[in-house]
Parts: C-alpha cells; sequence; structure tokens
C-alpha cells in the first residue's frame, strides 16, 4: 500500500503541543482527499472521527465504525492535505481490550495512512494504555466529557459535568491523561465552567466540542458547519454554510435539463473534429 509521507511544512505533534495557553487551535473532521484539500489551508487539526460512521455511511452511532475503515478514510485525508496535522480515531473495540491491542490498532493507523497520531476515549480507566502507546512512539490525543463511543452505557448523548461527582471524575479524567503523556485533548459537550477550569488544570491543549471558547482550541464536524444536513443542527454548532440546501438546489436543476433535453447540450457531446 502506498501512502503519502508527511510533508517538512505539516504541523507537528511538539507544535500542537505549544499551542497551550496561545493562538486556539482550528480543528475540523474531514473524511476524503477532496474535503482535506479545501479545509487544510485553514486548519492546524484535521481530524478523521469515527463520526464518519453516522456522517458518510448514515450509521445511527459510530459503534459500527472499522479499523480497515478508519484507515481508508485516513490515507485519504492524508493524501488531500499537506498543512494540518492529521490525527485518526481509534474506533470501538480496537483498543479497549489492552495497551497490547490498542498499539497494534495504533501503530496500523499509522503505519497505513500517514497520519501524526491517534485518538481515543477515555479518562482515568485509559491512562495506563495512553502511556503504553506513548511510550512505544505514538502520538495520542485523548477524549473525555461526552464520549460516543459509550452512547449505549449512558444511554445517549447528555451533557457532561454538571453533577459535582461527574465534574470531579472528569477533572480526574484530564489530569490523568495529560499525565499519561496525551499531548491535547478533545473535551466534548460538557459543562461550559467545567470545560474552562480543566483548560486551566492541565498543561496540555484542550480542544473544545460543545465546551467553551475558553479551550485552547475548537473542532467541529466539517459536514455541520457547512449545512449539509438539514434535519438536526446541534446546540454547539454554527452553521457557516448551507450547502445542503445548494446541493438539493442543484440537483434539481440538472433532473429538469435531463428530462427537457436541455442537457447535454452541443458543448458537452463529442463530434468531428
Amino acid at each position: 500500500m502506498s501512502i503519502t509521507p508527511p510533508t517538512a511544512s505539516r504541523i507537528t505533534v511538539p507544535q500542537l503541543r505549544a499551542r497551550k495557553g496561545g493562538v486556539p487551535i482550528v480543528s475540523l473532521t474531514a473524511y476524503s482527499a477532496p474535503i482535506a484539500k479545501l479545509l487544510d489551508p485553514h486548519c492546524d487539526l484535521l481530524l478523521v472521527g469515527d463520526s464518519v460512521g453516522m456522517v458518510i455511511y448514515g450509521f445511527s452511532s459510530t459503534l459500527p465504525v472499522t479499523l480497515d475503515m478508519m484507515i481508508a478514510h485516513g490515507a485519504a485525508v492524508v493524501r488531500g492535505s499537506s498543512h494540518a496535522a492529521v490525527v485518526v480515531d481509534l474506533p470501538f473495540g480496537s483498543y479497549q481490550e489492552s495497551p497490547a491491542q490498542a498499539f497494534r490498532s495504533a501503530a496500523r493507523v499509522l503505519s497505513e495512512t500517514g497520519a501524526c497520531s491517534v485518538k481515543l476515549e477515555g479518562g482515568e480507566e485509559m491512562a495506563p494504555t495512553i502511556s503504553f502507546l506513548v511510550e512505544r512512539g505514538i502520538p495520542v490525543c485523548a477524549h473525555i466529557g461526552l464520549m460516543p463511543q459509550t452512547t449505549n452505557a449512558v444511554g445517549g448523548y447528555p451533557v457532561a459535568g454538571r453533577a459535582d461527582a461527574d465534574a470531579a471524575r472528569l477533572m480526574a479524567d484530564a489530569k490523568a491523561v495529560s499525565e499519561a503523556g496525551a499531548f491535547a485533548v478533545v473535551i466534548e459537550k460538557t459543562f461550559e465552567p467545567l470545560a474552562r477550569a480543566i483548560t486551566d488544570l492541565v498543561p496540555i491543549p484542550t480542544i473544545g466540542i460543545g465546551a467553551s471558547a475558553g479551550c485552547d482550541g475548537q473542532v467541529l464536524v466539517s459536514d455541520d458547519i457547512l449545512g449539509i444536513f438539514s434535519d438536526f443542527t446541534p446546540k454547539f454548532v454554527k452553521r457557516y454554510a448551507e450547502l445542503g440546501e445548494a446541493i438539493g438546489d442543484a440537483a434539481e436543476q440538472y433532473a429538469k435539463d435531463v428530462r427537457a433535453r436541455v442537457f447535454p447540450g452541443a458543448g458537452h457531446v463529442f463530434g468531428k473534429k
């Protein structure tokens, strides 16, 4: 398998780690080479999220996503980009069993995609795994707060950290993943004052999604900010375009032209030279 190696101009993990308390890290999800190419000049980090399962494949959760799927999309995003660091999610079931299983999965991701890091969900319980990976040369971005891979256990997608006990647990999670060697931590759908407090607590960058403007960076699903989906917009998403409507309008006009035999026209067919 041929992969695209990182370029000299691509943002590195140490550079991202050094952004703590500085200019916020800009991150969006990407799942394909064409979208990665469009987002790349504007982002510091492109996240190949397991949200690909819902966004691209139409699953109702991230749980059916496989390691092979993540590798295929991760490689595409690396090929389509040259500036942003590329981080690939480890999907459900590919790392929770043991640190050794996590290493095998992460090693495949990095070697077969050319990405710079993997991301995994979990706090204190995953700290030994994060340490195991980091000690073996695999950079890790942690993920706490709402963790989509645990949706069955928590019964949906609740806001994390509103209760005192939950807040204390998340503070402990953030400290644990930082001490284990994660270079950054995503904080998802978390009580705003808590996300801000976690950012002040840990020495590594926090990347918020539905968390706080006080985080050291932000990430959103690119299809959400582009308005590809029209049926639901999460509270924490700001839409910057309505491409769903534009795509629908374009398809409608194309259908009309085909039915009216207006397309293809003289300029779209091949005749004698």
